[in-house]
């Protein structure tokens, strides 16, 4: 006589708050994990970019050098350097021990949306209002960028660097994928404008969000739309969205103040992470554990998929 065997255990996602911390820099436009997840940045409208710890939820350091309000920030795959945009035009390389500005950047022609480094951390790549990404080669020590993308025809919202790959979204409501080792362009048009665009972690995929509160995860080589997830509301912010770590699950922020998160495959909505009562702004997954990191008006908080057990001394 057999038993039936144990059903096995459904993906894992983040649902138990673990801490809240108040930034102390205003609304917090963005938190982004490093590399390993062992840090955080959070940007703030004070012109600030902080450090933190993401276990204790602690602050490292603090960033100050920009004009106006920190939109978004990356940190190098080292952990050495930081760069980080502004609604003042700018794009600084910090230096991550010292806190100092290594350089500061202009060439663009109106508020930097999104910055982030590649993957060996030679090259920062900047999207802006005005249009254009901008190359930026971080060894040298030339102003000018070393390629302007002026393809988009309104503001680039959202860009993501992989490999040899790069993915921008724009207000004028296309995807585009750069091939930059084969010099190729591909467009995906989606009709809405583009607030947040990502890879998915096996590099099949592309998710984007957009302001007709839809997410449309489309295959990457041939643009066929494998899924569109709604519920949300996006209408009036740019929002971001994530995959989780692992591919099962395709996460929203939302002006409800909920974080929405659906199952890839079935698009089915598997959690309605309630984070509070304004538009939860921004949202990092950790790179390799079921952690999410919320930000909402002053505030940032940890979720895991279960609560953090005390510690006891045996």
């Amino acid at each position: 006589m057999s038993f039936p065997a144990p059903k096995p255990e459904g993906p894992q996602i983040p649902q138990h708050l673990l801490w809240t911390l108040d930034s102390q820099q205003g609304p917090v436009r963005a938190v982004r994990f490093n590399a390993d997840g062992n840090y955080f940045l959070s940007c703030g409208a004070d012109k600030s970019l902080k450090l933190w710890s993401a276990s204790k939820g602690t602050l490292l350091k603090t960033y100050s050098g920009h004009g106006y309000e920190v939109l978004d920030a990356d940190s190098s795959f080292d952990n050495s350097q930081i760069c980080s945009c502004s609604s003042d035009k700018s794009v600084i390389l910090w230096d991550v021990a010292s806190g100092q500005v290594t350089r500061k950047l202009r060439g663009h022609a109106g508020k930097v949306n999104c910055v982030q480094f590649n993957e060996e951390g030679t090259v920062m790549l900047s999207g802006s209002i005005d249009g254009t990404v901008r190359c930026w080669d971080v060894r040298s020590r030339r102003n000018e960028p070393i390629q302007i993308l002026d393809e988009a025809r309104d503001g680039i919202s959202s860009l993501k660097v992989a490999q040899h790959e790069l993915l921008t979204g724009s207000v004028d409501g296309r995807v585009r994928r750069y091939d930059l080792r084969m010099g190729q362009l591909h467009v995906d048009f989606l009709s809405s404008p583009i607030t947040c665009v990502c890879f998915s972690a096996d590099g099949q995929c592309t998710l984007s969000s957009s302001l007709d509160s839809t997410l449309r995860l489309l295959d990457k080589s041939s643009g066929e739309m494998l899924g569109e997830y709604k519920g949300h509301t996006m209408k009036g912010y740019k929002l971001d969205c994530c995959l989780s770590s692992k591919d099962t699950h395709v996460l929203s922020c939302s002006e409800d103040g909920h974080v929405y998160c659906w199952d890839l495959v079935e698009g089915s909505l598997s959690l309605k992470l309630p984070v509070g009562k304004a538009v939860v702004q921004s949202l990092s997954f950790h790179p390799s554990e079921c952690r999410l990191l919320t930000a909402m008006e002053g505030r940032v908080q940890l979720w895991a998929n279960e609560p953090e057990t005390e510690e006891t001394d045996t």
